[in-house]
């Protein structure tokens, strides 16, 4: 959608004009924002009921929409005359042109911007929204919102992503943005590239907002306009819609594979019927398999592709936060055994990695946690200066800053690739990326994959390592309270369960790690400094699995 506006030189009002979807906060921020800033709040919907007497969905009823919007639009180009005012309009003001070019004129326009996941939870049981009392709300709010995101994006001199942090943090950063940054508009809807090094077979990795929807990301690796998108019954109703819409207006032809949720099903049953739909549609070797999702989907997809025919190509979605700064990158592939987590599987490279931060939005909580335990591993193995800002920036992360998720993505990806380029099959450095895996695998394989997600058995294992490293001398016990207090800001598990010491070591046996049956961990020598060794005394090993487990 092309929108053309060029009002006269904006007026000097002093108003903020809040902009976006029903259900993305404008009234709830408007209204704070205004009190700190010592401006007067209104809403222009609140404005229509008290001028006709009545609710909207009244005069939705008796006049239709075309009725309501006349009134709206006559209401908004009333009240940006005034001056000094926070305004929150309709969700769907913006439609008419006059309105747009009102607004743009007369203030600063600010699109409070949620994803459609959100917005479904804030409106579903609001039965005053004239607009979703249809058969099907939640495919009507993605309409709509398909609809008017350009437009808001298009007019916002600011874009402010609300997500799920709390108010307060969300103003914080508004204020902040409009005092510090007034000419960069959307300044963190710029994507990132970073590139993992392996000669021939190197690739770019994209990191940005709204990245499902640039279709140029993609069309270079699908000449032969056929791709088989991979993902599961979770992301799919996310998704899966988008992604293929997008593809198919160039001319895609699009084969979706939905498979069940969770790392129990990251099995051959679950590879088998990928093969199965493969065959079925006659898939070729130039056809490409897209993983759209976690880990899991990730790590099949890639060896789905690098046995089917011999080999295909592959592109990497991700859509959590592991995913986008840890299994996507670097080419490791695979699925479960009952007796080890990952033991079959091949090294095969993504063509492309796609990690667009707009779908976090839409990840569960306990889910972005456990994906901080593999952001925490970059700083604790390599990189003291992120692990400091980690530190500092914990809680902003938690509260999916957009700004700070991209950052740490950035960060996390640019770390890992280094270490890929330097050693693309584990034979030296990249081994040192497992920081806490060792326990960790033993703790999934123990309680049953899917008990404890990846990256909470991680942080678990984690705290272990330190633990142990401790004892070799490595740490002092500031260094382990440092970990300890960073994975417990990232509200992370800082023990395992308690297995029993002999449990532990059988299951660590099955590490892809051991080698001269001896059991290798990833250790650290200090903090930002990591270190692979089998010395490491039963005793201790043991005193750690006891003061750390509970």
């Amino acid at each position: 959608m092309s929108i053309t506006i060029e009002p006269k030189s904006k007026r000097l009002s002093g108003n903020i004009i809040l902009v976006g979807m029903m259900g993305a906060g404008k009234t709830t921020v408007g209204r704070i924002l205004a009190k700190q800033l010592g401006k007067t709040f209104v809403d222009s919907d609140e404005e229509i009921q008290k001028r006709t007497g009545v609710k909207i969905s009244h005069i939705f009823d008796v006049e239709g929409e075309a009725g309501f919007r006349q009134r709206e639009s006559a209401i908004v180009q009333e009240l940006v005359k005034l001056d000094n005012i926070i305004l929150a309009t309709g969700g769907g003001a913006v439609l008419r042109e006059e309105n747009r070019a009102a607004l743009k004129q007369n203030g600063t326009v600010i699109y409070l911007k949620s994803g459609v996941y959100d917005l479904w939870q804030r409106t579903r049981h609001d039965h005053n929204r004239p607009l979703l009392q249809t058969a099907n709300p939640r495919a009507r709010l993605q309409e709509l919102f398909d609809q008017r995101d350009p437009i808001y994006t298009e007019l916002a001199d600011y874009v402010i992503h609300t997500g799920r942090q709390s108010v307060q943090v969300l103003i914080s950063r508004l204020v902040k943005k409009m005092n510090t940054n007034p000419e960069n508009k959307l300044a963190m809807e710029v994507m990132q590239t970073l590139e993992v090094g392996l000669a021939e077979r190197s690739y770019p990795i994209h990191i940005g907002e709204g990245l499902l929807e640039k279709a140029e990301l993609l069309l270079p690796y699908l000449a032969n306009k056929r791709a088989a998108i991979i993902t599961n019954t979770t992301v799919a109703p996310l998704y899966l819609e988008k992604l293929t819409a997008v593809l198919e207006s160039h001319g895609i032809k699009v084969q979706p594979v939905i498979l069940p949720d969770g790392e129990q099903y990251k099995n051959s049953a679950s590879l088998n019927a990928i093969y199965d739909a493969l065959l079925s549609n006659r898939s070729e070797r130039n056809t490409p398999l897209i993983a759209l999702g976690g880990g899991v989907i990730g790590d099949l997809t890639g060896f789905a592709a690098a046995s089917y025919l011999r080999g295909v190509p592959f592109i990497q979605i991700p859509t959590t936060l592991l995913s986008q700064v840890d299994s996507s990158v670097g080419g490791k592939t695979g699925i479960n055994h009952p007796l080890g987590k990952n033991m079959i599987g091949a090294f095969y490279q993504p063509k492309v990695v796609i990690a667009d931060v707009e779908t976090l939005n839409t990840l569960p909580d306990q889910e972005l946690k456990a994906g901080l335990s593999e952001v925490i591993k970059y700083g604790l193995i390599r990189d003291l200066p992120f692990l400091e800002w980690l530190e500092q920036n914990m809680e902003r992360l938690l509260q999916r800053d957009p700004e700070a998720l991209q950052y740490a993505i950035c960060a996390s990806c640019r770390n890992k690739a280094e270490v890929v380029g330097n050693d693309e099959r584990e034979s030296g450095e990249r081994a040192l990326l497992n920081l806490g895996h060792t326990f960790g695998h033993a703790i999934e394989n123990a309680m049953g994959y899917g008990a404890w997600l990846h990256g909470e058995a991680v942080a678990a294992g984690t705290m272990m390592a330190a633990d142990l490293s401790s004892r070799l001398g490595w740490l002092s016990q500031q260094d382990v309270s440092r970990v300890q207090k960073l994975l417990q800001q990232a509200e992370l598990p800082i023990k395992g369960p308690r297995l029993g010491v002999g449990k532990y070591r059988e299951l660590m046996g099955l590490d892809k790690k051991v080698a001269d049956g001896r059991i290798r961990f990833v250790l650290l020598k200090s903090l930002g400094q990591a270190v692979l060794t089998d010395n490491v005394p039963v005793e201790m090993l043991q005193a750690t699995l006891e003061s750390c487990s509970d």
